[in-house]
């Protein structure tokens, strides 16, 4: 099946897809709404997933007012997650190690996570994924994150490859909205955020985890 797909490289997103950690995020994210006084019922959150750090400053005063102090805020979400990520750790997502060694042996194997480079390689190395990596491509990276197809792009590159025979997996809207702007095949695993429609109707693959992928790589 490999060849006739011609697929060469699959493409991660991190959190959500391989570490649990958008339910350390939830936590922190609640906690820092009431240290700043915001109000409830603004899906914040959910529009932020999969972002970097500057598209997610720049969605948080579009939604809370400009002059919301977006940066403070979303540096108070990291130290609340760090607290909890080096007290217990992050959980692996179901089958994450599995489906790693599954497909090593077969594909390439890259990551675009919009999650700063530093946590990035902590948090894989931690989990003890980052050894099945050829390269990480990180938020700070990339001028605008997920929902833009930048960092995709970016990704591809680094393995030398076309997006056509690279594949992405993603658990959000915005993750898969980047892959498929990108040009990339696309599998979605939804975690904390809703497939939507418009994604739904394009993606490649919607999966329930991911050992649903070895059904077809």
């Amino acid at each position: 099946m490999m060849s006739d797909l011609n697929i060469k490289a699959i493409i991660f997103d991190m959190d959500g897809v391989l570490l649990d950690s958008e339910s350390i995020c939830d936590k922190t994210w609640e906690i820092a709404r009431k240290e700043f006084g915001l109000p409830e019922g603004i899906d914040s959150i959910n529009k932020c997933r999969g972002t970097n750090f500057h598209d997610s400053a720049i969605i948080l005063r579009e939604l809370y007012g400009q002059d919301m102090e977006a940066e403070k805020y979303l540096e108070r979400c990291s130290e609340l997650f760090r607290e909890t990520e080096f007290s217990t750790g992050i959980p692996l997502m179901p089958f994450a190690k599995e489906i790693l060694e599954y497909l090593k042996p077969k594909y390439r194997i890259a990551l675009a996570s919009s999650t700063r480079g530093p946590s990035v390689k902590r948090q894989m190395t931690n989990a003890g994924l980052i050894k099945y990596f050829e390269s990480l491509t990180t938020g700070e990276m990339v001028t605008h994150s997920k929902p833009n197809p930048e960092i995709y792009r970016m990704a591809c590159n680094s393995l030398n490859l076309e997006p056509e025979v690279c594949v992405a997996v993603e658990d959000s809207p915005n993750g898969a909205r980047a892959a498929l702007a990108a040009g990339m095949r696309t599998i979605l695993i939804p975690d904390r955020s809703p497939a939507t429609p418009d994604v739904l109707e394009k993606v490649w693959k919607l999966c329930k985890n991911l050992n649903d992928l070895k059904e077809f790589l």
